[in-house]
């Protein structure tokens, strides 16, 4: 376990970095109840950032796991209306969000993968409408990750416990910049460097991608309107705030009827407590029309068919194969991490923040622009150091963006 100190320190880096909670704000932390030692103290330091109230949704993954394999069909699809006023209530007072993403990976391994999907598809469906406040970036928000013992044991099986739990740290630590002198200052200059990665996809606006690699020959074409974003988003209130630490990606949306060809999946993916591996989908005029995975077919299978938008893309993004956590050369079982060390596409919806005016744009306005629409949205990982990726221009020539796995610029 890192000393009180440390703790402190990333606690700063995740409220004043990622949050940045301000003056009279109120704060909202979702966590699982092993969390709860350094919980205590990311309230204490968004007390000390000025947060006007600091409020905790504690949950158990003992009892998820309970639920989901004892309740009945309709017990599960069963989503309370209080659930849902209390997070638009939220939104509407701006409060920060920040959720502590820890949890085993295989938490519902033996669980059917329907009665995930019956369970998915429910509370999708139910906040649809109020987690807009989040994809159109209408409120600040935070996703951020510390060890458990049933993710750790995962990761590093042959390890003890006390072991393997430090291992995780020192992982999360090093690609979170903490194990620099000054993190805060390091955070700062990654995002200003990721900001112009975006700012160079977007000076040439180009009109599709061709993605290669073994196993994938995949074109996505762009919106017009589409633009590039890098780390920071800006709320409704026009402050800035990091949705995801860490964070290694410039990203934007598809064209809905854009995306051509075929894709091969180059990490496993952690979805829902089950881990899917070997996923490969063929597209043709944007939609999935085949899918296959060597492990977890069925719950890709429940994905996909989550709703009509589950069979389309919602999100292109680049990430270098030579960036902190490709480098560890370990896999994480965990999307917050795995994402950030591969190129990565995300089915269900797109962000309508990547379309220039998107978010002040009606659902219909941004699907007849070309965004995507769905209650999920799921990133799996397709990067690797074979990775290459052309872009086309306007005028039909085409630019290298990536060579083997890297950006090229």
């Amino acid at each position: 376990m890192p000393s009180r100190e440390k703790l402190e320190q990333y606690a700063e880096v995740l409220v004043n970095v990622g949050l940045n909670v301000q003056k009279g704000q109120p704060v909202h932390i979702g966590a699982p109840l092993e969390a709860a030692d350094f919980v205590h103290i990311l309230a204490e330091k968004a007390y000390d950032a000025g947060a006007y109230q600091v409020d905790i949704d504690w949950h158990s993954p003992v009892i998820r796991h309970l639920r989901m394999n004892r309740e009945s069909m309709d017990a599960l699809s069963d989503v309370p209306a209080w659930a849902v006023r209390k997070q638009e209530e939220l939104c509407e007072k701006n409060t920060a969000f920040l959720v502590v993403d820890a949890e085993d990976p295989d938490l519902l391994a033996d669980i059917s993968p329907e009665r995930i999907a019956v369970h998915a598809r429910a509370w999708g469906t139910a906040f649809k409408e109020a987690n807009r406040n989040f994809m159109e970036d209408r409120v600040s928000w935070l996703v951020c990750s510390i060890p458990t013992v049933s993710w750790a044991k995962k990761m590093f099986p042959q390890l003890s416990e006390t072991d393997a739990l430090q291992k995780l740290w020192d992982a999360i630590f090093h690609v979170m910049r903490m194990d620099q002198d000054d993190p805060v200052g390091a955070w700062h200059n990654h995002l200003d460097a990721l900001e112009r990665r975006s700012q160079f996809m977007n000076s040439h606006h180009f009109k599709k991608l061709h993605y290669t690699a073994p196993g994938t020959d995949l074109t996505i074409e762009l919106p017009e309107l589409h633009t590039w974003l890098a780390a920071r988003s800006i709320n409704g209130k026009g402050t800035s705030f990091v949705a995801n630490m860490p964070t290694e990606e410039v990203f934007t949306l598809p064209k809905k009827d854009g995306v051509q060809g075929v894709v091969r999946s180059t990490m496993p993916l952690a979805y829902n407590g089950t881990v899917i591996e070997g996923i490969e989908l063929t597209f043709e005029r944007g939609r999935i029309t085949k899918y296959h995975a060597t492990s977890g077919l069925e719950t890709l299978k429940e994905l996909i068919e989550s709703d009509d938008g589950s069979h389309y893309l919602g999100e292109v993004a680049l990430v270098p194969h030579e960036s902190p956590i490709s480098n560890l050369n370990q896999l994480f079982y965990s999307t917050l991490f795995d994402e950030n060390a591969s190129c990565h596409l995300a089915i269900g919806k797109a962000y309508p923040t990547c379309l220039v005016g998107g978010r002040d744009m009606t659902e219909e306005e941004q699907v007849a622009n070309g965004a995507n629409d769905s209650i999920t949205h799921i990133d799996f990982m397709i990067g690797s150091a074979e990775l290459d990726i052309d872009g086309t221009l306007e005028d039909g020539s085409d630019i290298a963006i990536f060579r083997k796995g890297n950006w090229v610029i």
